[in-house]
């Protein structure tokens, strides 16, 4: 049987541009909300949001990369070389055609789309579009430049799947290991979506929060006072490896992959089914390719995305996927970090993992009385990070359509 395991990880956040200070302010349960200083939004419902802070592409992007890139492919790009450069893989040791990229994003080059129609339309609606302007708007643009960046000729492609994006990235590479038609992947997503036009958008569906004079407590998952989410921006990445090959090269393993599922609301565009049915189903499918049993979850990062509706609803298809376990431990980190939109599934894969490497379990921070639909018994961890023994680990994560992915992640003998 072919396994799957995570050799490399790599991180933009807007709680840390490495890894490790990801982690770390993750663990301290440190808010990463500010007013927006990316525009003028003053005049919109929501004025705050979770934006990368010191961002540096200098680091790994020469002057071309930057000029010819939208910034959410130039977060791609320094979270994939973190990724690349932690799990020690030379592709001058490889044949090239065994290393793919599955990258997601939601959105894409909206930065772009938004600063040539601007231009168009100031213009006199003359035509002066950049002759990079499609390029940089592609959502598929990403994982193409990955791959030219390092010189990766396997499967590359984009999935798009809303918020579920990048777990579905990271459940179509862990396949197709599975399936033999690759060695290694990096895989991930990325986003930049705090923009006029994205957060307008998100601003007239109601479903940003107003708190616009207490940002750091603005993001409150499972608090009966949360009035929707915060936009967040960046991207994470993994380098998924065939566990033979990681083996034989000597690579660390930070967890394995064990099961991943996908199902579909089929019920509203942007609201998700109250009884949380085909969300239930996902982790239930999950834990089933696993073979493991919901008891044997320790800690579950849930998509809970501080919306009133999408909290409780994700909450009731956990109780049906399972019960109300004693062993398992909820937290929701889009809390701290915002909504990340299609990176939202890759930034929690990698807490999932860090927590199994440390056995730490970050908190839902702003929590200050549990909304009273939320079952006690509910074990969910709040405002401080918990001390627990971390085998295994799971990632929801949900989009506008209905789509509904899980990740799981396990311990190895010999994992960091």
């Amino acid at each position: 049987m072919t396994r799957v395991v995570v050799t490399g990880l790599g991180a933009v956040t807007p709680s840390g541009n490495t890894v490790k200070e990801f982690w770390e302010n993750s663990v301290a349960g440190k808010s990463s909300a500010t007013k927006i200083t990316r525009f003028d939004a003053s005049q919109f419902r929501t004025q705050i949001a979770c934006e990368v802070k010191d961002f540096a592409p200098q680091k790994y992007l020469d002057r071309n990369e930057i000029k010819r890139s939208d910034l959410f492919t130039q977060y791609a790009l320094y979270a994939a070389m973190q990724s690349w450069e932690d799990a020690g893989l030379r592709v001058d040791e490889m044949d090239p055609f065994d290393i793919g990229v599955i990258w997601g994003s939601g959105q894409g080059g909206m930065i772009t789309f938004e600063e040539e129609v601007r231009n168009y339309v100031e213009g006199d609606y003359r035509p002066r579009f950049s002759p990079f302007f499609i390029p940089k708007l592609l959502v598929n643009m990403a994982s193409g430049m990955i791959s030219m960046k390092l010189g990766l000729m396997g499967i590359n492609y984009t999935p798009v799947s809303a918020c579920a994006t990048s777990n579905t990235a990271i459940m179509d590479a862990y396949n197709y290991i599975k399936l033999g038609k690759a060695k290694v992947f990096i895989t991930g997503g990325s986003e930049a979506g705090i923009s006029p036009a994205s957060i307008g958008g998100f601003s007239a569906l109601k479903a940003m929060s107003k708190r616009n004079d207490d940002p750091e407590r603005a993001s409150r998952p499972f608090d009966k006072d949360r009035d929707g989410f915060l936009m967040g921006e960046g991207a994470g990445a993994l380098v998924l490896e065939e566990y033979e090959h990681a083996r034989k090269r000597g690579a660390k393993i930070y967890a394995e992959v064990v099961g991943t599922a996908m199902t579909a609301d089929a019920y509203h565009m942007t609201s998700p089914h109250p009884e949380g049915i085909a969300a239930a189903k996902s982790m239930q499918l999950a834990l089933k390719e696993a073979g493991l049993s919901p008891e044997e979850v320790d800690y579950l990062n849930v998509h809970a995305t501080s919306t009133g509706l999408g909290d409780i609803a994700e909450l009731n298809a956990v109780q049906t996927a399972f019960g109300f376990s004693g062993n398992l431990h909820i937290s929701g980190t889009k809390s701290m970090t915002g909504h990340l939109l299609g990176a939202a599934g890759a930034i929690e894969a990698i807490l999932c993992i860090k927590s199994i490497n440390h056995n730490i379990i970050p908190p839902t921070i702003n929590v200050e009385e549990l909304d009273a639909a939320i079952p006690k018994e509910f074990r969910i961890v709040t405002n401080k990070a918990l001390e627990k023994e971390v085998t295994v680990a799971m990632s929801n994560a949900f989009g506008f359509g209905g789509h509904n992915s899980t990740v799981v992640f396990k311990g190895i003998e010999g994992n960091l």
